[in-house]
């Protein structure tokens, strides 16, 4: 899903703010959901190329020719008819040879990182990807500085293939009922807003043994946790943290809301007094360029890529240091709903000037690669 919005995020930016410079165009296959469908569809003036050749039935085929060949002849075939100047790779690999300039998009080195949270064949999958990416001459593109700096650690590419394009997410503005949210979730007035997928790296522990030390101050904090329940790497994940829950006594503290609607999602973070994402590893964090846009106030864990994409607008704790966390919630004042209502004016100008960004450096990269074959 994360992937989908990306795609949906940069082709909505590039039509845009960038109509005069490049012209996206999607190829799809003919089994594709319809809700994706839908979701591209709603997007005006893209154009649509259906085949059956990027059929995912087709997908392993295409993927051993382009390993084997060098080259999927089948894609090229399909690019070349529709004059294709350069191709995106997101989650494929057309070959070695293949002939029109490729830009792989990659978006994090998580399973370099964090090596402890990957399996043998999880690692290697994706590190024989990243390698077949960079052995094929491709234009990587990252999301961050950070990112870069340990792409050049582990794979040593030239610098004129590496591009650094910092994502950003829209934001519209919305009309929601404070009362009416606050009593849909069961949550008082002043509370924090956790959105993180129920993932190992994203570090919920911190944030229920920091409630547990704010409980036994005598302090009932309260944070809306949304997201995903499963975690593929490691299904015991979610109900280790449920132990953990009740170990610290803050089952009603530490509130499980499951997979919310997305205007719910911004309506609780505008709400919010602030926004927690204590992640071990990020590669640009959705949220915080969501937080960023709205002009929410953040607490964020501290790691190098946090830092570079908040700056100076959030306040930053130690990632194994929950009292950190803790205090900080804790001398936290409320916010005022109606002012962040009144704000959201501007947070749809700084959402559209981060866009206009986001599709600017794309553009560049983009002719960047066109000029490389």
């Amino acid at each position: 899903m994360g992937g989908l919005n990306y795609q949906v995020n940069l082709i909505s930016a590039l039509l845009e703010f960038e109509n005069q410079r490049v012209e996206p165009i999607l190829f799809l296959g003919d089994d594709v959901a319809i809700d994706v469908l839908e979701r591209f569809n709603a997007l005006d003036g893209l154009k649509i190329v259906h085949s059956q050749e990027f059929n995912r039935s087709h997908k392993n085929r295409r993927l051993l020719k382009a390993i084997v060949t060098g080259c999927d002849t089948d894609a090229l075939a399909v690019f070349k008819v529709h004059e294709i100047d350069v191709v995106f790779e997101a989650a494929d690999f057309y070959g070695w040879h293949f002939n029109i300039p490729t830009i792989a998009w990659i978006p994090d080195l998580q399973h370099r990182k964090l090596r402890q949270y990957f399996g043998f064949f999880a690692f290697w999958k994706r590190e024989i990807g990243f390698r077949m990416q960079v052995y094929a001459k491709r234009h990587i593109m990252l999301s961050s500085l950070d990112a870069a700096k340990d792409f050049q650690q582990f794979y040593k590419l030239p610098n004129e293939r590496l591009h650094v394009v910092n994502f950003s997410v829209p934001v519209r503005p919305i009309k929601f009922d404070f009362e009416v949210l606050l009593a849909k979730y069961n949550l008082p007035r002043h509370f924090f807003y956790l959105p993180n997928q129920f993932w190992q790296h994203k570090n919920h522990e911190c944030v229920i043994k920091a409630l547990g030390i704010a409980k036994r101050e005598g302090k009932e904090i309260i944070v809306a946790v949304s997201g995903n329940h499963e975690d593929s790497r490691d299904p015991d994940y979610f109900p280790k943290l449920l132990s953990l829950i009740a170990a610290e006594s803050v089952e009603d503290n530490f509130r499980v809301l499951g997979m919310i609607p997305y205007d719910d999602v911004q309506a609780l973070m505008l709400s919010a007094a602030a926004l927690i994402n204590p992640s071990r590893f990020e590669g640009w964090s959705t949220t915080v360029e969501e937080a960023k846009s709205l002009g929410v106030e953040m607490l964020l864990s501290d790691i190098n890529v946090h830092r570079e994409q908040a700056e100076q607008n959030a306040l930053f704790f130690e990632q194994d240091k929950p009292a950190q966390l803790a205090e900080q919630m804790i001398t936290l004042s409320s916010i005022s709903i109606d002012k962040r209502i009144e704000d959201m004016k501007q947070a749809a100008e700084r959402s559209r000037t981060f866009m206009s960004l986001f599709a600017m450096k794309f553009t560049t990269v983009v002719e960047a690669a066109a000029k490389s074959l």
